[in-house]
């Protein structure tokens, strides 16, 4: 892979710091742009050829001072607000009017490649398990209908933009859904709830797999499901949460989706298969107990969630 000038909206948070400590000892040059609204600082280091500038990707003028400065050759537009689900206006300060911004900034700039990272809540409620990337979009919470309306300027803005929509991925610093959340309240004795939904679960290793591919092959164009294709239950992460733990199977109520929740989102990586060659290699009881290590190693900070109520942290999918 040549050399790159990488740029990284998000970069303190889950997927921005795991792309840095995977690119920045290869030689690459990289800058963040990070608010810290769920990022955290102390996830970036303080070495040679990575640049943190602290502000919103909303800021127009800030987005313009960071290309001018900087120059990035390559771009990852992993920054995204989710945090509250009732803030629309903040959700499409971020997600819509940030994306346009990266886009108006990328035009003329000579970008060789734009990732976006999409949410599969883009889907809405679906209408075929699992979702072809041809399913039309339809979201209906205030993330994925920010973060939908941001990818669609991306992609019409006549740069080289591959959009992925995402399924759950899982590693270190993960900070949303039920891994975190079943991990920390078992630990501390605390009663859990699972909701009747089932998500696709990726390891980080598998993630950071197809961004280098797609990095490094400027052929591959538009949208794309990254999954393994695979569905498993909340109850099914509970499961494998408490054995890993060596705990006796607790008696766990199983509720139904709330309001705002998707029953089943699990996406059909087979167009991407085909059109990359990608694969997904790490297994769904290895993608869990990997994560489950890590925070064995390290903890769980704060966990965050996309869903309208603060008791559905415990149901949330990611």
């Amino acid at each position: 892979m040549e050399r790159m000038k990488l740029l990284i909206t998000g970069g303190a948070g889950c997927l921005g710091s795991n792309l840095i400590e995977h690119y920045l000892p290869l030689g690459h040059e990289i800058l963040v742009i990070d608010n810290y609204a769920t990022g955290k600082r102390e996830a970036l280091p303080t070495l040679p050829n990575l640049t943190v500038v602290e502000g919103s990707i909303a800021d127009d003028n800030l987005v313009k001072e960071c290309f001018k400065k900087f120059v990035p050759t390559h771009i990852i537009h992993s920054a995204a607000a989710y945090k509250d689900p009732a803030d629309w206006a903040e959700d499409s300060s971020t997600n819509v009017l940030g994306a346009i911004n990266i886009a108006k900034a990328s035009q003329g700039a000579g970008i060789k490649r734009l990732i976006n990272l999409q949410t599969s809540l883009c889907f809405g409620h679906p209408t075929q398990i699992p979702i072809p990337i041809s399913h039309p979009t339809a979201p209906f919470t205030s993330y994925g209908i920010s973060k939908t309306a941001g990818e669609a300027y991306l992609i019409q803005s006549g740069l080289p933009v591959v959009s992925l929509r995402l399924a759950n991925i899982c590693g270190p610093r993960l900070a949303i859904g039920p891994i975190p959340t079943f991990y920390q309240r078992l630990k501390a004795n605390k009663n859990c709830f699972c909701s009747d939904t089932v998500r696709d679960f990726l390891d980080m290793s598998d993630f950071i797999s197809i961004i280098d591919l797609i990095l490094s092959d400027e052929g591959v164009m538009g949208v794309l499901n990254v999954s393994t294709g695979e569905g498993h239950s909340i109850k099914d992460v509970f499961n494998k949460v408490v054995s890993y733990l060596q705990f006796e199977v607790p008696d766990v109520p199983v509720l139904p989706p709330g309001k705002d929740d998707v029953a089943v989102v699990v996406l059909d990586p087979s167009e991407t298969e085909k059109i990359t060659g990608w694969r997904a290699k790490i297994s769904f009881e290895d993608t869990i107990y990997n994560q489950l290590q890590w925070y064995d190693a390290y903890g769980v900070t704060d966990i965050y969630s996309h869903l309208a109520s603060s008791d559905n942290l415990r149901r949330n999918d990611g």
